[in-house]
């Protein structure tokens, strides 16, 4: 069972206090989700002013200093078209990167989709296709291309808990209607992150959990830091006497 830890996204600071924004803040980050029990590591490099960025700087200098406090552990970056909406600049940032992560989230609902995966396999940089919705994963069955994807993220959108566990379950029986086989993780949004999440321990589904997806703690509480959500998805995870595993 793996549990990824999403540190960040496109959450403000504002928003909560513990938002590691800077390749420092965001290494010492995830060195602690990782002590908590992270096996892998989703992020979202920043730039000065806290705007999310596929500057290839910024993104070698994240993915450096992650690797260099959690060796081993595999770390993955976005590729959000609203970071960088023109596709041809999108791939142009893409291929510069020097330090490559281990692997990307690639929206299937997003443009250029097949562009950008052809460009990310030929740098041997790991895909996770995120799925939002049942068309979607037909999407990906027609691309071609999901037994090649790490897994894919089942990204269930409502904010209503009901709903979205609703939405992951239509998308986990479309992939398996269009027989796509290879892992899948998945998560929620603010209010529906831990119905998701308890849902998918159900289902024996890696899932994800950190401040980009909730602030809150499965009682409602304010977490304090990723650390914090982290330690809550694996008890969640041993309750149900389930082992983490690897990326």
């Amino acid at each position: 069972m793996l549990v990824q830890a999403c540190l960040n996204g496109g959450r403000r600071r504002a928003e909560h206090p513990a938002v590691p924004l800077s390749p420092d803040e965001i290494a010492r980050d995830a060195a602690r989700a990782v002590a908590a029990g992270a096996a892998a590591l989703h992020v979202h490099p920043r730039a000065a002013d806290g705007s999310e960025t596929l500057d290839p700087t910024i993104c070698d200098a994240v993915v450096a200093a992650v690797r260099a406090v959690c060796p081993g552990i595999p770390i993955g970056l976005t590729t959000g078209i609203w970071i960088e909406p023109a596709p041809a600049r999108r791939l142009e940032l893409v291929t510069a990167w020097a330090v490559a992560p281990d692997f990307v989230s690639v929206n299937l609902s997003e443009t250029s989709v097949p562009e950008l995966c052809d460009r990310l396999l030929a740098r041997s940089i790991g895909i996770e296709a995120g799925v939002w919705t049942v068309d979607d994963a037909r999407t990906l069955a027609a691309l071609g291309i999901a037994d090649r994807c790490v897994r894919v993220l089942v990204e269930a959108q409502p904010s209503e808990a009901r709903a979205a566990v609703d939405e992951a379950r239509a998308i986990d029986d479309e992939l398996d209607r269009v027989g796509i086989r290879v892992p899948r993780l998945h998560h929620g949004d603010g209010l529906a992150t831990w119905a998701v999440i308890d849902a998918a321990l159900e289902r024996d589904r890696d899932i994800r959990i950190g401040l980009e997806d909730t602030a809150q703690r499965p009682d409602g509480s304010p977490a304090l830091h990723n650390a914090d959500l982290v330690e809550a998805a694996v008890a969640m995870v041993r309750r149900r006497g389930r082992s983490r595993t690897s990326f």
